[in-house]
């Protein structure tokens, strides 16, 4: 029937608001069977008896009372069922929000983004109806047809055997019928992400099409996609409306064999007029919460398909422990602003460190055994492939070793923390991400609370504040999506701002430099020389000019480091970074 157990799981937690939505609706069905009760009374004695309006005055005045109330108590169950609907999606998007940080890069790279913001949004708003009409609908359909049948058996035994065989038929058919809906609801789901990670890829690379021609291409390709999804989407309409036919034609049956035996037995003079009317009252609203249960059964459909996908989200199990014990001793900070810089990071070691992507099919470091020690300025080069970047990220906490470790002072790496370890960490990638907000509140990023003018001093540092001023709102000024109101070289500027303004004693620079005409690039070398001074610093170069003056060079070849050394050691050599060096184009000294 359309149950996910995990989503009960969930319901369980809010079980109060959850009892009161069906209390509500069952109290609805009580005043509904109160009303049927008074109203066939008084037509009984108004028809049969001539009882004038005096005498049925109480009656019509409970039959209005209880109309009235009946009215309240289905509004008041309505609004209580949106609101544990929307609880439950507030609290499901902040889980699923909060599972994807911690399911961090290693995992967001491996999804399309459009099928995660799907998943996000869309599926978990298709669990409003699901919770809010399609749960509570199926504990009425069980109750208040049960409480009927009760009601129905002492005084006319023969409705109540009709009643009772014909009940199932309609649960019968939903079932029947669900088999395909899900089928079918799968794949609208499945269309739908495809179109919305299709739609997001072109949007953001819109410019590179239109420079290769490819932009009218990708129109027809979302054309196709979108026909797709409307196919599937109708396919899925085609039986929700199916399926309601069916069930309205079979409550419209079973109401009709329950009027057919009532009346003739009713002209035979077998059962009386009042008890006959009350059960011909009922016999509709008895298939009524039946019928409701079909009509919402695509609510069902839909909602458990999508709970499938945010589960098979919420179930991926992060590559990096959330909570890792923490070690003793005052080798990380707390969380929190940034003050300064008090005491170096401890060496920092890879001890015969492997690592694989895709489960182990596809190696990226094959033992790799290096040290850096505090304070030591130490860059990482080699052919692209090479293993360097997966160092990196090794050192982020991004993702974990396969096997060997990576120590801190004393400290096996994955014992820390990973949100208090990241603090002791400023990084500046090459290609920096710049958030839709304002200058400030880019580089604010690593110390949210830091005023103005820290702020100011950090972009002074990295000589991003002379075109900053000449943007129209200054710091104020919005970046737009990405920061595509600013030139590549601007954006690692604000980057760059960022490392500044963290102040934090390990420096992980990714080309911090690259994207910048000479004269800048001179000035930043020089900036980023103080601003290592004193700290630990991990530098991965493309530029091989650009690391000459590193404490030491390691040379990383097929996930192993080949060489280390100094520049004038390693160029001496005449190994693979003197090879790099004239790969390059430029001089070994």
């Amino acid at each position: 029937m359309n149950l996910d157990k995990r989503l009960l799981l969930l319901l369980r937690a809010d079980r109060v608001s959850l009892v009161l939505v069906i209390g509500l609706g069952l109290l609805a069905g009580l005043l509904l069977i109160a009303q049927a009760c008074w109203l066939s009374q008084t037509v009984s004695r108004v028809f049969l008896d001539g009882a004038d309006l005096r005498a049925v005055a109480p009656l019509l005045a409970a039959l209005l009372i209880v109309a009235i109330t009946r009215a309240l108590v289905l509004w008041a169950g309505e609004i209580a069922a949106s609101r544990l609907a929307q609880r439950v999606k507030t609290g499901l998007r902040e889980r699923l929000f909060a599972h994807l940080i911690a399911l961090g890069p290693a995992y967001t790279r491996g999804e399309r983004s459009g099928d995660l913001v799907v998943t996000a949004i869309t599926a978990i708003d298709e669990l409003d109806a699901y919770v809010s009409q399609y749960i509570p609908q199926l504990a009425l359909a069980v109750l208040l047809p049960l409480i009927t049948l009760l009601i129905v058996f002492p005084l006319d035994l023969l409705s109540g055997v009709v009643l009772l065989l014909t009940a199932p038929v309609i649960p019968f058919f939903m079932v029947l019928i669900g088999s395909l809906a899900s089928a079918q609801s799968r794949r609208q789901w499945t269309q739908l992400s495809r179109m919305s990670a299709h739609f997001l890829d072109v949007l953001q690379g819109l410019a590179t099409l239109k420079l290769f021609g490819r932009s009218r291409e990708q129109s027809r390709t979302i054309a196709q996609s979108s026909a797709q999804f409307r196919d599937a989407t109708m396919s899925v309409l085609r039986i929700a409306f199916l399926s309601a036919l069916a069930l309205e034609m079979l409550a419209t049956i079973s109401t009709a064999i329950i009027a057919v035996e009532i009346g003739l037995r009713l002209l035979a003079g077998r059962l009386a007029f009042d008890e006959a009317f009350f059960i011909l009252i009922l016999a509709p609203e008895y298939y009524l919460p039946l019928r409701l249960l079909g009509t919402h059964f695509h609510a069902g459909v839909s909602g458990a398909t999508a709970a499938q996908r945010i589960f098979a989200v919420l179930e991926s199990e992060p590559s990096v422990p959330v909570e890792s014990p923490a070690p003793a001793g005052a080798l990380l900070r707390a969380a929190g602003s940034p003050a300064p810089l008090a005491a170096p990071v401890p060496a920092i070691r890879f001890e015969n460190v492997f690592y694989a992507y895709d489960g182990g099919q596809r190696p990226a470091l094959n033992g790799v055994s290096l040290a850096i020690e505090p304070g030591q300025r130490v860059a990482l080069v080699g052919p692209s492939g090479a293993g360097k970047s997966t160092a990196i990220q090794l050192v982020l906490r991004f993702i974990e070793p396969t096997a060997g470790r990576i120590t801190v002072g004393d400290h096996d790496l994955r014992h820390l923390p990973p949100d208090a370890w990241r603090e002791r960490i400023a990084w500046v990638p090459q290609r920096p991400y710049l958030f839709a907000a304002s200058v400030a509140d880019n580089i604010r990023l690593g110390w949210p609370d830091a005023p103005l003018d820290a702020v100011m001093r950090a972009a002074q540092q990295a000589h991003a504040d002379t075109f900053i001023d000449a943007l129209p709102g200054g710091y104020d000024t919005p970046l737009g999506e990405r920061g595509l109101r600013l030139s590549g070289g601007q954006a690692q500027r604000i980057a760059l701002a960022r490392a500044f303004l963290r102040d934090a004693p390990l420096l992980i620079l990714d080309e911090a430099t690259a994207n910048l005409d000479p004269e800048t690039e001179s000035l930043l070398q020089a900036a980023l020389r103080a601003l290592m001074a004193g700290r630990t610093a991990l530098i991965i170069a493309h530029s091989l000019s650009t690391v000459q003056d590193a404490d030491r060079i390691v040379v990383f070849d097929g996930g192993r480091v080949a060489e280390s050394g100094t520049h004038a050691a390693l160029a001496a050599r005449r190994g693979l970074y003197a090879q790099l060096i004239a790969a390059a184009g430029e001089t070994p000294s």
